[in-house]
């Protein structure tokens, strides 16, 4: 049962608790001390009725990270569906899913999606890079037909604005990695030829 807000004693015993409660809250319910979970605003879903409402009928793959952000998802938009089998995949990429729920660690390599829609929003944003880059492949991949568009729901002044930087960091530098490597292959086979 989701609660409404009233006094509660939310407590976080460690940096990790204290993220975790942080992108809880900026998603708009947190668990308090009792592991019930506490509804703080509905920003997020307001936002997501919005990109539904502008997105001409195209399915929509939405993303979150806790269990209340599902149960609050199902409950604001009764028609999705949430993907834990393959039964859901088929009917997706069949395009008889309009609204799907997906958690990103559950959506992760070889997962193909490219065919029942072009539109990715993050309800909850994860700090991992890989888990990140992974769910947003599964409609970005071969076999696409249009533009994929992803929405991140980023609550403003919250630790929301601080997962987007981390991604784009990692990714930075990821990129950066890749490259080095590339530019030290591409030197090392150079100087083969010119050993041989």
């Amino acid at each position: 049962m989701l609660l409404p807000l009233q006094e509660s004693d939310i407590v976080a015993n460690n940096a990790a608790a204290l993220s975790n409660k942080l992108l809880q809250m900026a998603n708009g319910c947190v668990y308090d001390e009792d592991k019930q979970p506490v509804i703080i605003h509905d920003a997020k879903l307001d936002k997501i009725q919005e990109i539904i409402e502008t997105s001409c009928g195209n399915p929509l793959l939405i993303f979150y990270w806790f269990k209340h952000d599902l149960k609050r998802l199902k409950e604001r938009f009764p028609s999705g569906v949430e993907l834990k089998s393959s039964r859901e995949i088929k009917d997706w990429n069949e395009g008889k899913i309009d609204l799907m729920f997906a958690h990103p660690a559950s959506s992760g390599h070889g997962l193909n999606l490219q065919f029942g829609g072009h539109i990715i929003i993050w309800f909850s944003l994860t700090w991992s890079l890989e888990l990140y880059q992974q769910a947003n492949a599964r409609l970005y991949r071969q076999g696409q037909q249009e533009s994929v568009i992803i929405h991140h729901l980023v609550a403003e002044g919250t630790i929301d604005e601080r997962v987007m930087k981390a991604l784009e960091d990692k990714k930075t530098g990821q990129d950066r990695m890749i490259e080095a490597v590339k530019a030290r292959v591409k030197a090392l086979k150079g100087g083969d030829r010119n050993d041989g």
